[in-house]
């Protein structure tokens, strides 16, 4: 994106800030991160700062100011222009000395029709004594409205925010550690429908002091306008656009995020490779490998099979990989599945029939288990397939209500999967037989894709939100990464807030020390 400082006065090479048209401080220091630039608005008494460390991908903030109120603002805003429809996650934490710190003290994401101080906004806020609020302007020059809703927050540690403009719509969201996101409100104006500035801010609510923040996990997606199939398999993305992927790892620690590679195109299901240094995904019918640190991806050969989807697993001895395929002219979209080395080579068909998707490899080394259609029904059954003969053994017999994302945990006691079986999409677990089949999760949500640590003690899954078809998984939803524990006491708790679906965590993802998950998010 072009550098939006052209507009500014007396920009000099030499100095820190300069004045601008506007009378705030404009940093001569710019991009920084993901933004175009940073600057105070309203020409606050003590300067404001903005620091990105490219390492951590953690943006440091200082800001002073009176108060983001009334008529007009005084604060630290780190900002980049945007059109269109759009969403703004990220978490934030103050920092240094909260002790004796003015209760208002401010941060959050913001929407700005301009860089004014009296500019029509909506900022997401959370306040340093736990008051969290949407408020905002309608209009330029107008006081700030009252907040529609406030909430105060039980902690005053780090918190998700979430700010989205959809239309005339602009709503907020926040979420405490481990749990969903919740509305905080909504407001619709105008004077904040066309171009506008989003970005991080800061205020100490006292002209004498600064206040510091560090914001983590910053991500700024475009939401899509949904043509929505409940075929779950559809190959043609069931929306109009095709967005951005971003290649992800998570910390399951402390929950931060890494960014490691980017494309305007489509890439989908990470899954971590036996020696912990390189991730494997699938781009436009081939696999790549990529080094865990980013870097450029390198093709693996996978021989004359060429249409390669997003299930692919390793198995459990890291030598060989089980993928699935498609083949032009056949059924159901003519996925079938093969095996062949991990380090690459000519595949080996193990599945006839079609269509067929592969999810996981027995710990034996002799099976796989695959998703499929048989004998005529529209019903997605999970199956396993000797890889000596291709015989298949059904494992569940499902006539409504689909059943996909079987994996088989690493002692091979259990294989967990995800059902339909009430209405909505839940985690669940059975015997490799098939018998002894047991509920896990017990939820709103539409929860799919079981992915279990190496050490057997959790599992990550991807949960959709209530409002779509349980027995899809469509592309480019607001979706949540939960982790829940296997072998003790405790329910799924929230471990990343992203834009994503199908495609985002597909394949096993855990790497093989079980302290990070990699996924991929759209925007």
């Amino acid at each position: 994106m072009r550098m939006v400082i052209s507009f500014f006065l007396l920009l000099t090479f030499g100095g820190v800030f300069t004045q601008g048209v506007f009378g705030q401080r404009v940093s001569a220091q710019n991009p920084i991160g993901i933004f175009d630039g940073h600057a105070d608005i309203g020409n606050p008494k003590l300067a404001g700062s903005a620091n990105y460390d490219a390492a951590s991908q953690h943006y440091s903030l200082t800001g002073a100011g009176s108060n983001i109120w009334f008529n007009r603002d005084e604060f630290h805003f780190v900002y980049k222009k945007m059109k269109g429809d759009f969403i703004l996650t990220a978490d934030f934490a103050f920092t240094g000395d909260t002790g004796g710190a003015v209760g208002h003290r401010k941060i959050g994401w913001m929407i700005r029709e301009s860089l004014d101080e009296g500019a029509a906004s909506a900022n997401a806020c959370a306040h340093i004594d736990g008051l969290v609020v949407l408020q905002w302007r309608p209009y330029k020059g107008m006081f700030m409205r009252d907040p529609e809703e406030e909430r105060f927050s039980a902690k005053r540690g780090g918190q998700t925010m979430q700010l989205e403009r959809i239309g005339k719509k602009i709503t907020m969201k926040i979420a405490h550690p481990g749990e969903p996101l919740q509305t905080v409100g909504s407001c619709e104006t105008d004077a904040l429908e066309g171009d506008v500035w989003v970005g991080l801010y800061i205020c100490s609510h006292d002209s004498n002091s600064v206040a510091t923040a560090n914001v983590w996990n910053v991500r700024i997606d475009k939401p899509v306008i949904h043509e929505y199939t409940s075929n779950p398999h559809a190959v043609i993305p069931p929306v109009r656009d095709v967005l951005g992927s971003r290649l992800e790892i998570l910390d399951i620690a402390d929950g931060s995020r890494q960014v490691i590679h980017e494309s305007t195109g489509r890439f989908e299901a990470p899954n971590w490779m036996p020696d912990g240094k390189k991730l494997l995904f699938n781009e436009g019918g081939s696999l790549y490998t990529i080094p865990i640190e980013g870097g450029a991806p390198e093709r693996l050969n996978t021989g004359s099979v060429t249409g390669n989807n997003n299930d692919h697993a390793i198995s459990f001895d890291g030598k060989m990989l089980a993928i699935s395929s498609r083949r032009e002219g056949l059924p159901g979209g003519g996925s079938t599945v093969y095996v062949l080395p991990l380090t690459g080579g000519e595949p080996r068909l193990i599945t006839e029939s079609t269509p067929s998707y592969l999810h996981g490899w027995n710990p034996n080394g002799r099976e796989v288990a695959i998703v499929a259609q048989r004998n005529g029904s529209k019903i997605y059954n999970l199956y396993k397939v000797s890889l000596k003969d291709g015989r298949e053994t059904a494992l569940t017999s499902n006539t409504s209500g689909h059943v996909d994302g079987p994996e088989y945990a690493p002692d091979g006691k259990y294989i967990y999967y995800n059902a339909n079986v009430s209405g909505t999409m839940q985690i669940w677990r059975m015997k490799p037989d098939g018998s002894g089949r047991e509920q896990l999760t017990f939820d709103q949500y539409h929860n799919w894709f079981p992915h279990i640590s190496p050490d057997g003690k959790w599992v990550v899954f991807i949960s959709f939100m209530p409002d779509i078809d349980p027995d899809g998984h469509p592309l480019y939803k607001d979706v949540m990464l939960r982790l829940m524990p296997l072998t003790a006491a405790g329910g799924p708790r929230v471990i990343a807030y992203l834009y994503g679906g199908q495609g985002t965590l597909n394949a096993p993802s855990w790497s093989p020390d079980g302290k990070r998950i990699a996924f991929v998010s759209n925007f």
